[in-house]
């Protein structure tokens, strides 16, 4: 196994690790580590993509990447808040 698939496998890992929290409820998707888990390891998974190109999961990856940063985002917005991100008004 090459470097790079190694960084992508963790990238994977931190993602399952992240969707199964939330599904067995240990984390809620509106924490911010749950945004972070899913940034880094769709960074991660991009970086193995780099090595071994696949047009489809790049796109894939580059969208989850956003997504996750908007959550990040959310997460700072609404930290000192009394509403929790997903019950606030759409911006």
């Amino acid at each position: 196994m090459a470097w790079f698939d190694i960084i992508g496998t963790i990238g994977v890992a931190l993602i399952i690790l992240a969707y199964g929290a939330v599904q067995t409820r240990k984390m809620r998707s509106e924490q911010l580590s749950y945004s972070v888990m899913n940034l880094i390891g769709a960074a991660m998974i991009l970086v193995s993509l780099r090595y071994s190109f696949n047009l489809a999961s790049v796109v894939i990856e580059v969208f989850w990447i956003l997504i996750s940063l908007w959550g990040i985002v959310l997460w700072f917005r609404h930290r000192n808040s009394d509403i929790p991100p997903s019950e606030s008004p759409a911006s």
